[in-house]
C-alpha cells in the first residue's frame, strides 16, 4: 500500500523474567481497513494490545502510531489513538452528553463542536441527553466509542467490542464499525472471540499463537487458500476409496470433502465416472475462518 501506516509495530517483544511472552511480532495496518486481532487464551493478544496504547512497557521493538513513536513521543502518538480496552468507563449517574463534556475537559484542545459531531457519527442524538444508566449495553459500547472518538484519532483499537450484544446488536455493531472504516476512513483495529464475526467484519487478520504471529493475511486469502471440494457420490465408499488414493479425505454428513486443487479436480472426477461411480454433485465451499484459525494453531482455542 502506497498510503502510510496508521500503526506500525516492529519486532515487538515482552520478556518477564526469562520467559518472553511477545516474540518479535510485526504488523502494519492501514487508514480505512477494519483488521482482526486473534489469538487463543494465553497467546499474547492482551499484552501486544497494552504495548500498543502505552500501557505496558515493551522489552524491545517499537510501536508507531500515525509515524509517532509510542515510546519516546507518547503524548503525540495518543492524540492519533482512540481505544476502549475490555468495557467502556462510564458514568451510569450522569447522561450520554455530560460524560462526552468530562472526557473532553481532560483535553483542551477538543473543540465543542467536536462532541455534536460524535454523536452524530454514533447515531445517539435521540437518547444523548437521558441517564447512561438507563442505555442497553449497545448503546453504551457506542457512546464509548464517541468517547474514544473525541480526540479525532487515525486509529481506534476496540477490544472484544460485540461482547454481550444480542445477534441484532452484533449485527448493528457490525455495520458501525464498517462504517467508519470506509466512510470515515479510520483504521479499526478488533479483537474478538466470535471468528463468525470477524470473518465478516475484518478486511484482513493477524493470527497470534504462543507469542508469535503466525499469519497476517487478508480474511479472502486466508480463506480461499484452504477451499475445499465437497462431493456427492454414489456408491460414497468406492468413491471415498479411489479418492483417497489421490489426496487427503474427510467424510461429513453423507458427503466426501477434499481439498480444492484447479489443476486436478477434473482428473479425480474422471477416475471417479471411469470406475463406475455416479458423481451426483460436485461444489467448492469455503472453510470457516474458526476451522483455518484451529488449523493454523495446531487446535488452540480463541479467547
Amino acid at each position: 500500500m502506497s498510503q502510510s501506516p496508521a500503526l506500525s509495530v516492529n519486532n515487538l517483544r515482552k520478556t518477564i523474567g526469562k520467559k518472553d511472552i511477545i516474540k518479535g511480532i510485526s504488523f502494519d495496518l492501514y487508514p480505512g481497513e477494519v483488521f482482526g486481532f486473534l489469538g487463543p487464551n494465553g497467546a499474547g493478544k492482551t499484552t501486544t494490545i497494552r504495548m500498543i496504547v502505552g500501557l505496558i512497557k515493551p522489552s524491545s521493538g517499537t510501536v508507531l502510531i500515525g509515524g509517532k513513536n509510542v515510546q519516546t513521543h507518547f503524548g503525540d502518538a495518543m492524540k492519533d489513538l482512540g481505544c476502549i480496552v475490555e468495557n467502556p468507563e462510564l458514568y451510569s449517574y450522569l447522561t450520554g452528553w455530560e460524560n462526552l463534556e468530562h472526557f473532553a475537559r481532560m483535553d483542551p484542545s477538543i473543540p465543542q463542536k467536536r462532541l455534536h459531531e460524535v454523536v452524530e457519527l454514533v447515531d445517539m442524538g435521540n437518547r444523548i441527553h437521558d441517564r447512561v444508566g438507563t442505555y442497553s449495553l449497545g448503546m453504551r459500547q457506542r457512546l464509548g466509542i464517541a468517547q474514544a472518538l473525541l480526540g479525532d484519532p487515525k486509529l481506534l483499537i476496540l477490544d472484544e467490542p460485540t461482547n454481550g450484544l444480542d445477534p441484532a446488536g452484533i449485527r448493528e455493531m457490525r455495520e458501525f464499525i464498517r462504517f467508519l472504516a470506509e466512510k470515515e476512513k479510520l483504521c479499526v483495529m478488533v479483537s474478538s472471540h466470535l471468528l463468525s464475526e470477524i470473518q465478516l467484519m475484518c478486511d484482513r487478520v493477524a493470527i497470534i499463537s504462543k507469542g508469535s504471529i503466525i499469519r497476517v493475511d487478508s480474511v479472502h486469502a486466508l480463506l480461499a487458500e484452504q477451499e475445499r471440494v465437497v462431493w456427492k457420490a454414489e456408491p460414497l465408499e468406492k468413491a471415498e476409496s479411489l479418492l483417497r488414493e489421490v489426496t487427503n479425505v474427510t467424510r461429513s454428513e453423507g458427503h466426501l470433502i477434499t481439498l480444492y486443487d484447479e489443476n486436478q479436480i477434473g482428473n479425480w472426477n474422471r477416475m471417479l465416472v471411469t470406475a463406475g461411480v455416479e458423481v451426483k454433485e460436485m461444489r467448492t465451499k469455503l472453510p470457516a475462518l474458526e476451522d483455518l484459525f484451529l488449523e493454523l494453531t495446531g487446535g488452540e482455542h480463541i479467547e
